[in-house]
């Protein structure tokens, strides 16, 4: 333990291990926040690892819950969008905290506290939880260059994997440029979205009553069940490692001064940057419901909603236009994917290997079971192939965020940053609704509860 640790965490020992090398050492504090700076142009200099973490919250596998919530309950469930982006902004600043303070990411924490049998237990879960997720990337980005240049699915899976070589490139030049990276395809992906929603004329008093929450839908199975599902696709576990990396990037001062500013500061960022995805979530509802509510077509993939556009919207390059976001989507979210897989060997394993070996090593193991996922499958299989990707997700986000939870309530290892009592109530009521809608969600997909509801009868 450093003397830094020992002199914030007074009340004892904090750690089971020492920290040890930083993860993304290449760049870790390589982006510099001088003294003196305006409030703006602090700002922008800690802006950047919000918006690559923003990237998972709206990636290809919260397409089809929020295409199908649209399209079945019109815009009846933008409540769920907004809550769930309330739960995630509360998450992720608690990983950014976590990273200023105590210097380390969410998966060295873990290997600090942890014995290593439950530590290896839990990056394997963690593992199989970036497999999932990126499964639902490359299948979304091979969906979108097969819908614009008729590239087959499994041709397209092997070309997404090739962002590896783009990370490489761009973190080699500085990661300010992986983050302009991310912005543009956001950026993009808005654009795409806010064309979609001028398209497609939605009715402005109904958007704006869809955020408010209705009892209706707990009461009504169906809706329920995208709801959970809206809930589950939303919060990403391998976000929570990823945030609390790379907010390391930035040279502040190591002080107490230092870090309660730079925690204001990525704060704000990653606050700013998800109310970008809860836009691109919520446009995705808006124009499916406006689009297909009430016309009788059930809209459940990303396929059947790209296929209907022209005929709906009475706009031929419609189709064009959300297939060109999908992509963007995807790509997106492969990017931050290969930079959390790193994030998770380093910090679980301390492992330390070249970063062009690291991260072939993280991306083969993630793109691997995509490949033959859609070899097997095919187009008819890839919703089907979606939906168990957001299930595998569900089932890992426990061990993501009740970890994290615990270490920033700690005073033992956070100090006099450990959560408030308000922050606390927040933060375990925040993980008892994600743990227990996504049981719920589970079981409802395994048949559980369908079952239960038969032997009780």
């Amino acid at each position: 333990m450093s003397a830094n640790d020992v002199n914030q965490n007074p009340a004892g020992k904090a750690w089971r291990l020492p920290g040890g090398t930083p993860s993304l050492s290449e760049v870790h504090r390589s982006i510099p926040v001088p003294k003196g700076l305006s409030f703006w142009r602090k700002m922008l200099a800690f802006s950047g690892p919000g918006y690559l973490v923003a990237v998972g919250y709206m990636d290809p596998g919260n397409w089809a819950t929020d295409l199908a919530g649209g399209s079945a309950f019109g815009y009846t469930l933008l409540c769920v969008i907004l809550i769930s982006n309330l739960m995630a902004i509360l998450l992720q600043s608690l990983c950014a905290k976590l990273g200023i303070v105590t210097g380390r990411d969410l998966a060295q924490a873990c290997r600090d506290h942890y014995s290593k049998p439950v530590s290896i237990v839990l990056w394997f879960l963690c593992e199989v939880a970036i497999c999932a997720c990126d499964l639902a990337e490359v299948i979304g980005s091979a969906i979108a260059l097969n819908l614009l240049f008729k590239i087959p699915l499994t041709w397209g899976v092997c070309i997404t994997a090739l962002d590896v070589l783009v990370v490489m490139f761009l973190q080699n030049k500085g990661f300010r440029y992986i983050e302009a990276l991310v912005l543009t395809l956001i950026l993009t992906i808005g654009a795409c979205f806010l064309m979609e929603i001028i398209f497609s004329r939605p009715d402005v008093a109904q958007v704006l009553g869809g955020f408010v929450p209705k009892f209706a839908i707990v009461q009504n199975p169906e809706m329920l069940y995208l709801a959970i599902g809206i809930l589950g696709a939303t919060v990403m576990p391998h976000n929570l490692y990823l945030h609390s990396s790379i907010v390391q990037t930035r040279k502040y001062e190591q002080n107490a001064e230092g870090k309660a500013e730079a925690i204001k500061f990525a704060t704000i960022d990653s606050t700013t940057a998800l109310m970008f995805a809860l836009f691109i979530n919520a446009a995705i509802l808006i124009v499916s419901a406006a689009t297909f509510h009430g016309s009788g077509e059930k809209v459940e993939s990303i396929e059947r909603a790209h296929e209907l556009f022209p005929s709906f919207l009475g706009v031929a390059m419609a189709s064009t236009i959300f297939a060109l976001a999908l992509l963007a989507s995807g790509q997106n979210s492969t990017l931050t994917g290969t930079l959390a897989g790193q994030i998770v060997m380093e910090g679980f394993l301390n492992i330390r290997l070249r970063p062009w070996l690291r991260r072939l090593i993280t991306r083969l193991i993630a793109i691997v079971p995509a490949v033959i996922c859609t070899a097997l499958y095919g187009k008819n299989g890839t919703a089907k192939l979606l939906v168990l990707s957001q299930v595998i997700l569900s089932l890992q986000l426990s061990f993501a965020v009740i970890p994290l939870v615990i270490f920033t309530n700690d005073r033992r290892k956070m100090g006099k940053f450990a959560n408030p009592l308000w922050i606390k109530i927040l933060a375990w009521l925040t993980a008892a609704i994600i743990v227990v809608l996504n049981v719920k969600y589970l079981l409802d997909f395994f048949g559980v509860t369908a079952w239960l509801s038969r032997f009780a009868a």
